[in-house]
């Protein structure tokens, strides 16, 4: 199966550029999705990782190709999204003094794995 740049099969008006400031915006929603990780872990009853933006990372996000980074913020927002509903699902889960730890590691589980897919979008093959 043969794969294409989005940015080859999709008109220019498809792909919208973020704009300037792009880059910092990101990483501030991506630190305070990682905050907000923290707090769904210490439910979870593990540690959190630490909410930081790393020098790759930051080059990998300036880099980004306008699919990429517009990818990466509707993908930010989805997983705020799934994050604030579960937080208060487990919010209502503690109110009632049940225990949250099983229900918030299999939240923190979604977290971890739609985080890998956020990570993936921003890989580039540099021979396209």
């Amino acid at each position: 199966m043969a794969s294409f740049p989005p940015e080859t099969i999709l008109s220019p008006d498809a792909v919208p550029h973020p704009g300037v400031g792009a880059s910092a915006a990101l990483e501030s929603a991506w630190l305070d999705l990682h905050r907000q990780a923290g707090d769904l872990a210490r439910l979870a009853q593990i540690a959190a990782e630490p909410a930081q933006i790393n020098a790759a990372l930051s080059d990998r996000i300036a880099k980004a190709r306008p699919w990429q980074t517009n990818l990466l913020a509707q993908g930010i927002e989805d997983v705020a999204a799934m994050l604030g509903s579960g937080m208060a699902a487990l919010a209502t889960l503690s109110g009632r003094g049940q225990d949250t730890s099983a229900p918030a590691l299999a939240l923190w589980r979604e977290f971890h794995a739609a985080r890998g897919a956020l990570l993936a979008v921003l890989h580039t093959d540099e021979s396209n």
